[in-house]
């Protein structure tokens, strides 16, 4: 992009359709940044899992440390790099959860093993062992046998409402080309940013 897009949705979904064409491994991986209630930072690899006017959604445990983070501060930084096409796109806003609708319709869309995977873990809590998580993950598969796995009441999904998206093109000489959108309004504002 030499030029800013009027739309950061749309120029994020004309890079994303460029990353999963160009990536060797799976472009919707992005680092998601919270801060918890005593303001420390803390970040990890999630995956994308929509992107729409509203924002970037994401799905979890919500009694993981990033769920109690985000539950006493609900504000979230992505970061989404993309080294083969040197771009790097960096999103930052408030969280909202996603609906149920939304949680379910993600939730009925994963694989089986995933879906007990999401009732078996007790996420970021200490486990004191692997064999204790697989007999607890042989335990539900004998419970939901034959039947469709609900969602766990633990498990949903995330919204990032951007105010701010930044586009990073990597360039020769570190002259890189920057350019960072800010809510304005119902609109965006566009800025181009020293590399």
């Amino acid at each position: 992009m030499t030029h800013p897009a009027q739309d950061p949705i749309a120029a994020f979904r004309e890079a994303f359709a460029r990353a999963q064409d160009r990536e060797d491994h799976d472009p919707t991986a992005m680092t998601l940044a919270t801060v918890d209630e005593d303001g420390r930072p803390s970040a990890r690899v999630v995956l994308l899992k929509g992107v729409d006017d509203r924002g970037f959604s994401f799905y979890t445990n919500l009694e993981s440390r990033k769920g109690r983070a985000l539950a006493k501060n609900p504000y979230a930084a992505l970061c989404i790099h993309w080294p083969k096409a040197a771009e790097q796109i960096r999103v930052e806003g408030h969280v909202e959860p996603v609906s149920t609708e939304e949680a379910d319709a993600y939730f009925a869309s994963r694989v089986r093993g995933s879906q007990i995977g999401a009732w078996a873990s007790d996420q970021s809590r200490p486990l004191t062992s692997r064999e204790d998580l697989e007999a607890r993950v042989a335990e539900l598969e004998a419970r939901f046998e034959g039947v469709p796995v609900p969602r766990p009441p633990h498990w949903s999904g995330y919204r990032v409402v951007p105010d701010r998206i930044e586009f990073w093109f990597g360039r020769d000489s570190r002259l890189h080309d920057r350019f960072v959108y800010a809510r304005d309004g119902e609109g965006w504002r566009c800025e181009r940013l020293h590399p």
